[in-house]
């Protein structure tokens, strides 16, 4: 019996051996080819759109058109710069989870990373959708606010170790707000977008966007940080392929109508001016 209780006290102890340090957690995630290439692919992803973002906007001259293919651009240069950081370790820790869940007391991996990617990117795809449906400033002020509130709570859910309540109490929170910026995307915007004429393009992006973001609680709640039915590698993955879509692909879609500079879009060499030309007049 006593040497039972050995082996299983030696076995919990590997079990929740985890590693500490940046260059150990470095190590851990390119041993899973896998879960590096989950970031690699992305990181690839992000540099060429930002390069056909370049390209395609080279001959755009509306201050609102190039407002727009600004905004598409910072989603690829915030997503470059996150996916470098969860490669390089350096935004990955191990956590231990809380009594309760399906590994609680184990270390887990936490992508925590993936919520910066969030926070500073889902803005701007809000600013390029608010802008094509021909929305006003403050929609998309709220829809901005919703959406950094809706990361950090979701940041909040996957860090929260001392209650498994807690964890779902913020992601009950996040999801919240989530529902926020849903209804208006399919609700307020979608109506003004029918006015603005841009309806089919935007029709198009909310789809892509809206069933896209329904795809991130889900992963959340079957991953590790949930009920951890998916491993952490398919998880990672899981959120991968919905940043191809709701990030490059919306991206390039965009890219493609707002080039052409069409009327629904343009606004006038004015647009955007701090001020107004002052007339002068001659004494002649």
């Amino acid at each position: 019996m006593q040497t039972i209780h050995t082996l299983a006290t030696t076995t919990q102890q590997i079990v929740l051996q985890a590693p500490e340090t940046q260059a150990e957690i470095f190590e851990y995630v390119f041993d899973d080819t896998l879960l590096a290439l989950s970031f690699v692919v992305n990181i690839a992803l992000a540099g060429l759109t930002i390069l056909f973002i370049v390209a395609m906007g080279r001959g755009v001259t509306d201050p609102r058109a190039n407002l727009i293919l600004v905004a598409t651009m910072l989603i690829s240069v915030v997503s470059i710069s996150s996916y470098t950081g969860l490669a390089s370790g350096l935004t990955i820790s191990f956590i231990e989870m809380p009594a309760g869940h399906p590994r609680a007391g184990e270390e887990v991996l936490t992508m925590w990373g993936r919520y910066l990617t969030w926070t500073f990117s889902t803005p701007f795809i809000l600013i390029v959708l608010g802008l094509i449906a021909g929305s006003n400033l403050t929609k998309i002020m709220t829809t901005c606010a919703f959406t950094i509130a809706m990361c950090v709570t979701g940041l909040a859910a996957a860090l929260t170790t001392s209650s498994l309540v807690m964890r779902w109490w913020w992601f009950v929170i996040s999801s919240l707000f989530f529902l926020v910026i849903v209804y208006i995307i399919m609700v307020d915007w979608t109506a003004e977008a029918e006015k603005t004429g841009t309806a089919d393009l935007f029709n198009t992006l909310k789809i892509l966007t809206v069933v896209g973001w329904f795809g991130y609680p889900i992963l959340w709640g079957l991953g590790v940080e949930g009920i951890a039915v998916l491993d952490v590698a398919i998880t990672s993955w899981g959120y991968s392929v919905l940043d191809i879509i709701t990030k490059y692909i919306v991206t390039g879609l965009v890219v493609l109508y707002v080039a052409k500079e069409p009327e629904s879009i343009t606004a006038g060499l004015d647009y955007g001016s701090t001020r107004k030309a002052v007339a002068t007049t001659s004494d002649d």
